[in-house]
């Protein structure tokens, strides 16, 4: 199934009403004077985020979004009615740009942000604006102003506080479903994950953290090898990563260093994130011994690694605190991004 996290959209306001060319007519009132109502304002057009989104999958069957106009004046001093207000819902992490030149129009991370992206026109004045001494009885009145429009990008970076990268089968898809409820599909051959996954982790202390899994990446991934670099935007926003390495591989302590070799071709930045290195697999016989190893290899290049079975829950515990003492010290940091990340590779 494809994970929709992208879309270009269209967007119109409504017209504004015009306004009425009106003349009281009342019995026993000679030359009763204009009374043509103003036009009503044309509908605006805002985007709102959600949680209760996930992607941008309504976007494929629906691209276009035009606001009511506004209703037109009428005699007696009636104004017209305001057009209503046109309202896109996006999930939580959508960036929000015009489609021509790329500038950035919003960044919506928080639930209920609400941007306006085109003001409807403003309705016409009726003819008894228009009165005047020396021209009482004006036959004239204004038009409404055109709505405005314009094609947008959307473009979904998930928010989430932990980040997991991976090499095919290194059992980040068993992981989030043992430290959360996500039921993400678990198999024996690569790239079982083929779209990102998400994943609340809660403790029975009542701390809650969100895990994103990302798709494998292999060497070459900068190169379109794989996926490529597909889903990486989407940990571009996360406080933490977990590097999980498969501990029964052949060569473990490597593939972290394709991981970092990755992630900085993608972007440098990624690096810059608070990591935690995850030896997956411990239960098996053909790792047991070699996690030391592997630990020993990692800490040469000043990295500590935790031993872990995400089949079998052991080391859990360790990690679970781990993570959440990393978002705890790194608390004050933005998910949009560190340093502008959100802006990297956009």
């Amino acid at each position: 199934m494809k994970f929709f996290d992208e879309a270009k959209i269209f967007v119109r306001s409504g017209d504004g009403g015009n306004g009425c060319v009106s003349f009281r007519r009342e019995k026993f009132i000679p030359r009763g004077g204009p009374d043509g109502g103003d036009g009503g304002k044309g509908g605006d057009v805002f985007i709102t985020a959600s949680a209760r989104y996930q992607t941008l999958e309504d976007f494929r069957y629906r691209r276009h979004f035009k606001a009511p106009k506004g209703s037109h004046g009428q005699g007696s001093d009636k104004n017209g009615r305001k057009g209503q207000d046109l309202r896109i819902v996006v999930p939580l992490g959508t960036l929000v740009r015009k489609a021509e030149s790329g500038e950035l129009l919003a960044d919506l991370i928080h639930e209920g942000q609400t941007v306006m992206i085109a003001q409807g026109g403003r309705g016409g004045k009726g003819n008894s604006h228009f009165a005047t001494a020396t021209q009482r009885s004006p036959k004239f009145a204004q038009k409404g102003e055109p709505g405005t429009e314009t094609w947008l990008s959307l473009e979904l970076k998930i928010l989430a506080n932990v980040g997991l990268v991976g090499l095919p089968n290194a059992g980040k898809s068993t992981l989030l479903s043992r430290l959360s409820a996500a039921k993400p599909k678990i198999s024996d051959y690569p790239f079982t994950t083929l779209t990102p996954n998400l994943g609340i982790l809660e403790d029975p202390r009542g701390r809650r953290l969100t895990i994103a899994d990302i798709p494998g990446i292999i060497a070459g991934a900068s190169q379109g090898a794989g996926l490529g670099f597909k889903f990486l935007k989407h940990i571009e926003r996360t406080q933490l990563l977990v590097f999980l390495i498969d501990g029964s591989g052949p060569a473990a302590a490597l593939d972290y260093q394709t991981l970092l070799n990755e992630l900085k071709a993608y972007n440098p930045v990624l690096l810059t994130k608070p990591q935690v290195v995850a030896v997956n697999k411990v239960d098996l016989a053909s790792s047991q011994n070699k996690f030391e190893e592997i630990r020993r290899g990692l800490q040469a290049s000043g990295v500590e690694a935790i031993s872990i079975s995400a089949k079998t829950g052991e080391g859990m515990a360790a990690l679970i605190e781990t993570l959440f003492n990393g978002i705890s010290q790194n608390k004050n940091d933005e998910l949009s991004g560190f340093n502008g990340t959100a802006e990297k590779n956009s």
